[in-house]
């Protein structure tokens, strides 16, 4: 997604997916925090809410709000007292790590030498840290429920790589005796079914004499819906408005198209999610 753009001798960078600019290089190699993905990306606090909000920055070993935790902290100016103190602990850490690295070093070749390994480590244990700016305290927020994943998912993305909305009402839907998108083809012509999903298409062709065609999908696949200028006019809030369908009619199934010929539509309440459909395109 990232473009190399050179004008007028002067070349930059360009990301056609956030239209943010560099004038060298952006950096590719691996983010070893967030305070290193702000102080090399200049990303901002709302971008890395939404960017911790969405799983992005799980990566560093934080679950969601934690994530969010760490960017309140990580975006609030240090101050010179703590840039000096951050700096004199990366280089603390760096050597202790040198140490650590060398002791087993030592260990490993007396081992090698010796026929009889020895019991106990030959590294020292590290001390526990006192919280501090380097080291904070855990978060004290709980994970995401995965409903709450699911809503902050659409919200950041409008999508989902997760489960799909449908599948968290599937035994709540499947007692009231609604189908499967992926059941439909197996189902007799003209039987009287209920079925429910995301609208994802609203459609009325100017020579479709009123009829609207409706898409839903569920975690399965896609229903067709159809819509007769009765049944809309009845019903026109409920199918314009609602991000989520249940929908009841006849099944019309040929040659293995199926489709829904509706009779009754009704809004399926639950997850607060909007939903981005195709309208009358």
């Amino acid at each position: 997604m990232i473009e190399r753009v050179e004008t007028g001798g002067v070349v930059s960078w360009f990301c056609n997916t956030c239209a943010h600019d560099w004038k060298d290089e952006p950096p590719r190699a691996r983010f070893r925090s967030i305070e290193d993905l702000i102080a090399r990306t200049g990303v901002n606090r709302e971008e890395l809410a939404t960017l911790a909000e969405i799983g992005a920055l799980n990566a560093f070993g934080h679950h969601r709000r934690e994530a969010l935790w760490q960017v309140e902290r990580a975006v609030r100016p240090a101050g010179e007292l703590f840039e000096e103190e951050d700096s004199r602990q990366e280089t603390e850490d760096r050597i202790d790590e040198s140490v650590v690295r060398s002791q087993y070093s030592v260990a490993s070749r007396q081992n090698s030498e010796s026929r009889i390994p020895s019991p106990e480590p030959r590294a020292p244990s590290p001390e526990p840290r006192a919280p501090s700016p380097q080291h904070p305290a855990p978060c004290p927020l709980p994970p995401m429920s995965l409903t709450e994943r699911l809503v902050a998912d659409y919200e950041g993305t409008h999508l989902t790589i997760g489960p799909h909305p449908m599948a968290l009402r599937r035994r709540e839907l499947s007692l009231r005796g609604v189908l499967r998108a992926s059941d439909l083809p197996r189902e007799r012509q003209g039987r009287r079914i209920r079925v429910a999903g995301t609208v994802i298409t609203r459609q009325r062709p100017g020579t479709a004499k009123g009829f609207v065609f409706l898409t839903l999908e569920d975690e399965t696949g896609i229903s067709n819906i159809i819509v007769r200028p009765d049944v809309f006019a009845r019903e026109r809030l409920v199918i314009l408005e609602e991000p989520f369908l249940l929908v009841e009619g006849i099944l019309q199934n040929q040659e293995n198209v199926t489709a829904v010929r509706a009779e009754r539509c009704e809004g399926i309440a639950g997850v607060p999610i909007e939903v981005d459909s195709h309208d009358f395109y």
